[in-house]
């Protein structure tokens, strides 16, 4: 399992691209248009670890209760369903595969709660 993304819950997305862009010297690395909202990836350089910026705005509902205070965190597997048995045996508390913007993915909690996501490799789909 590696660290993929970190998402950041904001409160104005193009101030943030801005931002993390112009300020920090990250580089725009991919967008997910969803309906009205946009997401934006953004990185330094190579690195394979990116931060998606997601408007708060699209998280009023919020079905999953997550802490918008806190930053998401994705990790990136090579199986996504051997790596969901993996975490079951190991007695983690697991969500079934789904499916979301195209992608198949899984949740996992920590043990005060906290809420993971688990995606299959861009290289291994």
């Amino acid at each position: 399992m590696r660290l993929g993304y970190v998402v950041l819950y904001v409160e104005n997305a193009e101030e943030s691209v801005e931002f993390w862009t112009t300020q920090i010297g990250m580089t725009v690395r991919g967008s997910i248009e969803l309906g009205e909202f946009s997401i934006k990836s953004v990185a330094h350089g190579q690195s394979d670890v990116a931060l998606q910026l997601v408007p708060l705005s699209m998280m009023k509902d919020n079905p999953d209760n997550l802490d918008l205070a806190s930053p998401s965190i994705c990790f990136y597997v090579n199986n996504l369903d051997s790596e969901r048995q993996r975490l079951i045996a190991n007695g983690v508390n697991v969500s079934e595969i789904m499916q979301h913007s195209g992608q198949f993915t899984f949740g996992f909690s920590d043990n005060e709660g906290r809420w993971f996501a688990v995606m299959q490799n861009k290289e291994e789909s």
